[in-house]
């Protein structure tokens, strides 16, 4: 097991190391004492501990600073009032004319902890609280006359302002840094919701506009023939009562699916997505349509990965929308190849039709983009002989073990 130094200063309260400096600097007087021969070094005087009011001071600093340390970053103004109680009740308990330098270092990192992780309302009167306290003790001392050479206050309170507008600094950087990880998480949440918005209304578009065309055509066909031919217009009214309906079982599974990713109540579980094993059928409602399908399976078929062959059997469903819609003609020719690493699709048409539909509706960019989504190639355009083409082919990877799904694609 690796000792990292890192994981031991994040276990560290912050507090601690501004009491941890504290505690260093209050053994200076001692190396101070020692070093006091002959009045040569100015320090605290020698027998200042040995009443008991100094005795008394010395542990109220050291529990006031410590106990401020402790709450330092919960109850910052609590935590630094203490500190300060403490520093000078310190510099009272070994007779000392100044604040002690090194000791008010302590206050500074606790200045500079409380500006890096709160507002300025918060951590400006933590550092104006030890400008007063300098500026009060500096007053006092030149107040009863007593001259020590030049003051260390304005230089002490020089590091406090430093403390203070690092602190900040580094609480600006953490600001920013959340706004910016805020406004990325937000916008891939908008992305994803901008690609949901996409799938739904692209599975509307493939579903209901297929079952919306063949309802149309069917119903045109019965009312031509209704007084002339009843018999063939109920054959066709059925087939509009089966193309509702499956448009109707589209919207419901779109909307269940909408009500699950809101949270609301259950919805019913969701039919399993149609693949090319409803080629056969897509082909049947066509020509109940007036429009024969010629479907030609190429290579062995074998199970598809879900994503691969609902996408196939969306572009060919849209493909033969568009032929009965748009085409003018009355058979078409869908031909599914299964090659090695990838599956190729192809719809074509003889029909008089617009030869360039590219700007008919929604359909070719719905399968464009399922193509692009999937990695593989897609085109679509008219063919020299006439009518119209179109091709795609999706990679495939690695095969599917066969399981439920392996019958959809049979």
């Amino acid at each position: 097991m690796s000792f990292s130094y890192r994981a031991v200063f994040r276990r560290v309260p912050p507090g601690w190391w501004a009491g941890g400096l504290w505690s260093l600097a209050a053994l200076s007087p001692l190396v101070w004492s020692g070093r006091g021969a002959g009045g040569a070094d100015p320090g605290p005087v020698a027998d200042a501990l040995g009443g008991l009011r100094g005795q008394l001071l010395l542990v109220f600093a050291v529990l006031a600073a410590w106990g401020g340390c402790a709450v330092l970053m919960r109850r910052p103004w609590v935590g630094s009032a203490l500190l300060l109680a403490g520093t000078v009740a310190y510099a009272g308990a070994w007779g000392l004319d100044e604040l002690p330098v090194l000791q008010f270092l302590a206050v500074d990192v606790a200045v500079a902890l409380v500006a890096a992780v709160r507002a300025p309302r918060v951590s400006l009167p933590v550092a104006g609280a030890a400008l007063v306290v300098l500026g009060v003790f500096a007053g006092v001392r030149w107040g009863s006359g007593v001259e020590t050479g030049t003051a260390s206050e304005p230089y002490v309170a020089l590091t406090v302002v430093v403390a203070w507008l690092a602190g900040r600094s580094v609480h600006q950087s953490r600001t920013y840094e959340e706004e910016v990880r805020r406004q990325f998480s937000e916008r891939i949440a908008a992305g994803a919701v901008a690609s949901e918005r996409l799938r739904i209304a692209r599975e509307l578009h493939d579903s209901v506009a297929h079952s919306i065309g063949i309802i149309a055509l069917q119903a045109g066909a019965a009312a031509r023939v209704v007084e002339a031919r009843p018999d063939e217009a109920r054959v066709a009214m059925v087939a509009v009562e089966r193309a509702g309906r499956e448009a109707l079982a589209g919207l419901r599974r779109m909307l269940g699916a909408l009500r699950e990713a809101e949270g609301g109540d259950a919805a019913a579980p969701l039919d399993p997505l149609e693949g090319l094993g409803g080629v056969e059928r897509l082909a049947a409602e066509a020509g109940g349509a007036g429009v024969r399908v010629e479907v030609c399976w190429e290579g062995e078929r074998r199970p598809l990965p879900q994503e691969v062959d609902f996408a196939a059997f969306r572009i060919v469903q849209e493909s033969v929308t568009n032929v009965i819609r748009h085409a003018g003609t009355g058979a078409c020719r869908v031909v599914i190849a299964f090659r090695s690493g990838e599956l190729g699709v192809e719809v074509t048409d003889g029909g008089s039709g617009p030869a360039d539909r590219v700007g008919v509706g929604y359909g070719l960019i719905g399968m464009r983009e399922r193509v692009a989504l999937l990695g593989g190639e897609f085109s679509a355009g008219g063919v020299p002989s006439g009518g119209f083409r179109v091709a795609a082919t999706l990679p495939v990877g690695r095969v599917l073990s066969a399981g439920p799904d392996a019958g959809r694609a049979a």
